[in-house]
């Protein structure tokens, strides 16, 4: 049986908490829907900030929404080069020890003391998914993609939940480098 997963390529993008919304667009602000994203329950916010390092910024960075219980920017090895953030490649979540960035909104800025990250390339298995093609929470998977550059991804960090939808995600380096884009398919291989 084949293992075929859907991909998406992960742009630039920040989560926040909603004491940052407040800070950066006003108290009681609310994030309003751009559009949804690949997990359910989660969207692209039309709110846009920017993210400020040593050496440069990114004016525009997209919110992810909903509100989470930690601040965290995600960017590709690229994007730390350009701003000068010697961003970790860590999974979502495990922010600890990583360096931070200043974000600045409309009404206000806020300085992260940690939390800019290269997201660690993974796969979101529904846990009925994972079940079906022996996969446990947290496995390193081999995946292949193909076409004209194709690539076999290795160290991909298995997330299994009730609350996932199966999709692996890259970030723009990854899927540039390998010539693909959301919404084409991949293979896990091992």
């Amino acid at each position: 049986m084949s293992k075929t997963v859907p991909v998406g390529v992960s742009a630039r993008h920040i989560h926040l908490t909603q004491e940052h919304i407040e800070a950066l667009f006003g108290e009681g602000y609310q994030l309003t829907e751009f559009k949804p994203l690949s997990q359910p329950g989660q969207f692209a916010a039309n709110e846009t900030v920017a993210v400020i390092g040593s050496k440069g910024q990114f004016d525009k960075v997209r919110i992810l929404g909903p509100a989470r219980k930690a601040s965290q920017v995600e960017i590709s090895r690229t994007d730390s080069f350009a701003i000068g953030v010697k961003a970790p490649v860590r999974e979502s979540g495990n922010i600890e020890g990583t360096p931070g960035a200043k974000i600045k909104g409309p009404k206000g800025e806020v300085e992260l003391e940690q939390g800019v990250i290269v997201a660690a390339r993974h796969i979101h298995f529904h846990t009925s998914d994972a079940e079906k093609w022996g996969i446990a929470d947290q496995q390193m998977l081999k995946v292949r993609v193909g076409g004209e550059r194709g690539v076999v991804f290795e160290n991909v960090i298995a997330r299994v939940s009730d609350s996932f939808a199966l999709d692996m995600h890259i970030d723009t380096d990854e899927g540039n480098a390998a010539g693909v884009k959301t919404g084409d398919t991949a293979e896990i291989i091992d």
